[in-house]
């Protein structure tokens, strides 16, 4: 603990040099303490796995808003220390940096915050078009409805990137890392399931899969007896073993935006920070921090 608290002394010095760990440092995300994910008792394939009767798009549609929702919410909590001069790349683990597209297919080189704004910008602006995410009776999905979603959780898996390697220390000094745990294993088995985001993008946190032990419930073992994971459709995913939810994260169009937070934390400690209490938190983060130079450890 004393170890992150000097850290997080550091962060706060925004003008400093970049907070990216160098190559060498250790990933801080793979140390045993803090490995917790809080999901007791909770089957991680009843959350991936499609319901009987559901449409395809319809699952897409709820989990990719509610990947949405919680990556965008733990970001929102430690923004203040992505700043351009401390994150001047947009950065993952294994030196990965990430470059922008614009509209017309440009390549641009940007800091982590604006990059980062670029994803939820377009996010936000893409669940909210009514073509694209209907939510009103007899509007249909276009054609191109999964490679869309397959861009969103492509950005969106870059944000979990640099969080778990740039803001890893403050995610973990605001006691927020087991509900970034939870995003990430929920995440990684509904791409494990539907095969939406390529290996190439993934694997730079395949450690942190294997630490967590994301696939530990048997997931590998039904693809393993027959049972495929990429390119399944409807009626293939809603015949594995173990795939009907319980009721209260079934969902259809009109109720998506309802249902879809218990998507990812049921039976979890609801994240919800205001900016009063991130206040009171970063107060009381610094007064243990002079607590603790002034006790001289």
């Amino acid at each position: 603990m004393e170890c992150f608290m000097s850290d997080f002394r550091k962060a706060r010095r925004k003008d400093k040099e970049p907070s990216t760990p160098c190559p060498d440092d250790p990933k801080l995300y793979l140390e045993e303490a803090v490995l917790e994910r809080k999901l007791p008792d909770i089957d991680l394939r009843v959350l991936v796995d499609l319901p009987a009767g559901l449409d395809y798009n319809e699952w897409l549609a709820s989990h990719t808003i509610a990947f949405f929702d919680h990556i965008n919410l733990v970001y929102g909590t430690i923004s203040e220390f992505c700043t351009m001069s401390g994150c001047p790349d947009m950065t993952g683990p294994g030196l990965r940096t990430y470059l922008w597209f614009d509209d017309k297919g440009k390549k641009t080189r940007v800091a982590a915050p604006q990059y980062i704004d670029y994803v939820m910008t377009f996010t936000q602006k893409t669940i909210s078009d009514e073509s694209i995410f209907p939510t009103k009776y007899a509007n249909e999905f276009p054609s191109s409805f999964e490679s869309i979603v397959r861009k969103i959780l492509r950005l969106l898996f870059h944000v979990l990137a640099h969080l778990y390697h740039c803001h890893f220390r403050e995610v973990v000094l605001l006691n927020l890392h087991a509900h970034l745990n939870c995003v990430f294993a929920h995440l990684t088995l509904f791409n494990h399931r539907f095969q939406l985001i390529e290996l190439k993008e993934t694997e730079i946190l395949q450690d942190l899969v294997l630490a967590l032990k994301v696939h530990s419930d048997g997931m590998d073992s039904s693809c393993e007896e027959g049972k495929k994971c990429d390119g399944l459709d409807g009626d293939a995913a809603a015949s594995l073993e173990g795939s009907q939810p319980s009721a209260d994260i079934l969902c259809n169009s009109e109720d998506r935006n309802v249902v879809k937070p218990d998507l990812i934390l049921t039976s979890t400690t609801v994240l919800d920070i205001s900016n009063e209490e991130k206040d009171v938190r970063s107060c009381e983060m610094r007064d243990f921090c002079q607590d603790d130079v002034g006790s001289g450890h």
